[in-house]
């Protein structure tokens, strides 16, 4: 930990070109009234150590530089998207160490906006006053929202959701639906409500984009959309959320043709029947019957897609379900990606809570017991060919595996993966992690590549579904 020389007052600081935030104080507080002192991260240069300090009480931080001479400069870096993006120009706290000293310290800054819904995070920098050099710690924030691993992961998950566009990474689509999943799985699990407003500012800022109802031509997009607010309308009840997926379930239901038996299109311009697409057409289907008072369509729809899917073929000898089927309407043979085996356990499990037939939870631990077997590589999940990247569709794969599991898991007396699913979360955490809680795409290790949401929600969806810590 750096050595503060606190019989000095720092030298008055500059905001720069960045607006000065106000939640419980104000940005430039002096930190001899931090209530805390927490140094998460440190970074060295020429012998100097650079280190982020952290009031979690306050929500605010600084930064120092210790073990130097006069002429040293240190300032802090905040950031609302995760430490992709910054002020570049604003160097928060920019200041110099004074003659005599051979340390010095900023004044305290906050790490969220509160009042735009800014997540935000911080990093200490500085450099030798005779040096052009400039050293960096990685980037932290407080505990607030943070007091669990979910929650942290949460947060830092929130930290890419964009609040002019109401969609996560920007413009992500249906990962974006999985993210507003994970996030309002993670208000349920967890109690913690304080992003409950992103239900609502993705709803009322897209719900009139691309087809309308959060529906477009590849209708397993608007199955994931349809599944989301489902689960928005869970945890909040309003009725407009269950409207809008009972309009997605809708129109995939327009999408289903005779071709090869039955089944939802993959896209309404293509002739591909894929697995995902109506696994989800399954789940959404049965978790509207099971939320509408005297329904029988929406069954109607869910035992018919369940028993087309399960005399299609996609699910192979070794009870894995492939990627969907060829022109002639055999199985294809493609990858049997994480996500075909983890849907298609959450449709089961909302259909036997329909019928109340057990033999859907039978077949539900067959494809479940292969699954965990067969995707596991040294005892933690990984994606069949997985990447270092967290970019495009990929990462979020493996989160609705395990939101899947999880929820058949719920739904079985014996709990039979709990175990599995705590083994990888206790992995992520320990091997997957930086100092940020944001996660990367290799659960089991090492940490590689850039974080991104993908990664993120995965990751949030496993804890969510994991037993806690």
């Amino acid at each position: 930990m750096s050595c503060l020389l606190l019989g000095f007052l720092p030298q008055a600081a500059s905001a720069g070109t960045e607006a000065a935030i106000c939640n419980k104080y104000c940005d430039a507080r002096d930190p001899s009234g931090a209530t805390g002192d927490r140094t998460p991260v440190t970074a060295s240069i020429y012998s100097r150590t650079v280190a982020l300090h952290l009031s979690d009480n306050d929500v605010m931080g600084w930064a120092s530089i210790d073990n130097g001479n006069a002429g040293d400069e240190v300032w802090l870096d905040r950031s609302f998207d995760g430490g992709r993006t910054w002020s570049s120009g604003s160097k928060l706290g920019d200041t110099s160490t004074p003659s005599g000293s051979a340390g010095w310290r900023t004044q305290m800054y906050n790490v969220d906006d509160w009042n735009t819904a800014g997540v935000g995070a911080l990093r200490a920098c500085g450099k030798a006053g005779d040096r052009a050099e400039v050293a960096c710690t990685e980037w932290a924030r407080t505990d607030w929202n943070a007091g669990s691993r979910s929650t942290a992961a949460a947060t830092a998950l929130m930290m890419s959701y964009d609040r002019n566009t109401g969609l996560f990474g920007g413009n992500g689509w249906w990962t974006s639906a999985n993210a507003l999943t994970a996030v309002i799985d993670n208000i349920r699990t967890s109690g913690m409500s304080s992003y409950t407003y992103a239900v609502s500012s993705t709803y009322d800022k897209n719900i009139g984009a691309q087809g309308g109802n959060f529906t477009n031509d590849y209708l397993d997009d608007t199955g994931w959309w349809g599944l989301a607010w489902v689960a928005a309308y869970d945890l909040t009840g309003d009725s407009r959320y269950l409207t809008t997926a009972r309009a997605d379930a809708d129109h995939m239901f327009a999408n289903w043709t005779d071709a090869c038996g039955g089944g939802v299109l993959w896209n309404e311009t293509k002739t591909y029947k894929n697995a995902i697409t109506n696994e989800l057409f399954l789940q959404l289907n049965a978790a509207l019957h099971n939320r509408i008072p005297g329904d029988s369509a929406y069954l109607d729809r869910a035992e018919n897609e369940w028993k087309w899917f399960s005399a299609s073929g996609m699910i192979n000898s070794d009870h894995m379900i492939n990627d969907g089927l060829n022109d002639d309407c055999s199985n294809n043979g493609q990858q049997t990606w994480t996500y075909n085996q983890g849907v298609v356990l959450g449709g089961l499990t909302e259909l036997h809570r329909a019928t109340g037939d057990s033999t859907l939870l039978d077949t539900a631990r067959t494809l479940a017991g292969a699954s965990t077997t067969r995707l596991e590589t040294d005892g933690v999940l990984r994606e069949p060919g997985e990447s270092d990247g967290c970019t495009g569709d990929g990462p979020s794969f493996k989160g609705a595996y395990v939101r899947g599991l999880g929820t058949l898991d719920g739904e079985l007396s014996d709990h039979p993966y709990s175990t599995a699913l705590k083994r990888w979360a206790e992995a992520a955490h320990s091997k997957d992690r930086n100092a940020l809680d944001l996660y990367g795409p290799h659960w089991n290790g090492p940490w590689a590549g850039t974080p991104d949401y993908g990664c993120q929600q995965s990751t949030l969806d496993l804890l969510n579904a994991a037993p806690a810590s």
